[in-house]
């Protein structure tokens, strides 16, 4: 089944890991690094996105609603719509920070999604 931009539903969560990511503008911002799943209700929670960091000391990561990524073909990327001033200030953590407390720690997913101003998507 293909979406109304003409891309498959359905993709390896192994083939997102490492997708770069542009802004509106096509300058490449960074990376999809992991993508995290909610066990219980069977939802994406968040991709969890790098931005900086040198050979991953000290990167933070911010968590993104998985619909704010969609997948450019020609770019072989996700664009997201926001500028580099935006993700600078979105609120990011370590990675493993991500998950603790099932991903609860800090209302992680609830801020994102309200910096980001998407709609919450979950019960």
């Amino acid at each position: 089944m293909t979406t109304s931009s003409g891309h498959t539903s359905a993709i390896l969560a192994s083939k997102v890991k490492g997708t770069a990511v542009y802004n509106g503008s096509g300058e490449r911002i960074g990376t999809v690094e992991d993508v995290v799943l909610d066990k219980q209700s069977n939802q994406i929670m968040f991709a969890a996105l790098g931005f900086g960091g040198f050979l991953g000391m000290g990167e933070k990561y911010h968590p993104v609603p998985w619909s704010m990524l969609d997948y450019d073909e020609d770019k072989g990327g996700y664009v997201v719509p926001m500028n580099k001033d935006v993700l600078q200030n979105a609120p990011a953590y370590d990675l493993k920070d991500l998950t603790k407390h099932d991903g609860s720690l800090g209302g992680i997913r609830q801020k994102s999604y309200d910096y980001y101003n998407i709609e919450r998507d979950w019960q």
